[in-house]
């Protein structure tokens, strides 16, 4: 398929073969790897996909100004609650089946923002497939904090 990526996410692929040799073989080599390539793609600039909360029609004027959506969670087995991204198109519509609000959003802001979030354990990177949850100390060693 030869569809014009947008260029946000050109270069996500490399993301996705690290997650699936981290899949294939669970080494902390491999980890450190995947942790590598996210890094480098938030250097480039890189973004990822992120799906949000339709909101309330009552707020949604005040939302819309403040630009303050809200990710959309998702709640792990062990009721921790985790922000949900994708690395392309193509993982994020492997899943739900549901048609999600999504939009591009900056790595490094992204990790930003789930450092400062209450009640947000990390970010599970395309929950559906090539799947690599990142809790906050991990975010932090991306971050290279």
């Amino acid at each position: 398929m030869d569809e014009k990526k947008d260029k946000g996410l050109q270069g996500n692929e490399k993301i996705e073969e690290a997650i699936l040799a981290l899949q294939q073989e669970p080494t902390e080599e491999l980890l450190a790897h995947a942790l590598t390539v996210v890094r480098r793609r938030m250097r480039e600039q890189g973004q990822f996909i992120v799906a949000v909360e339709p909101p309330s029609a009552d707020v949604k004027e005040a939302v819309m100004q403040a630009a303050a959506m809200r990710l959309q969670a998702v709640q792990t087995s062990d009721g921790k609650k985790w922000w949900s991204a994708f690395t392309g198109f193509e993982e994020e519509l492997k899943g739900s089946g549901s048609v999600m609000s999504t939009f591009l959003t900056d790595i490094e802001q992204l990790f930003r923002m789930t450092l400062n979030a209450d009640g947000i354990e990390g970010v599970i990177l395309n929950p559906w497939n090539r799947t690599l949850m990142l809790d906050k100390q991990l975010i932090r060693i991306i971050l290279g904090e």
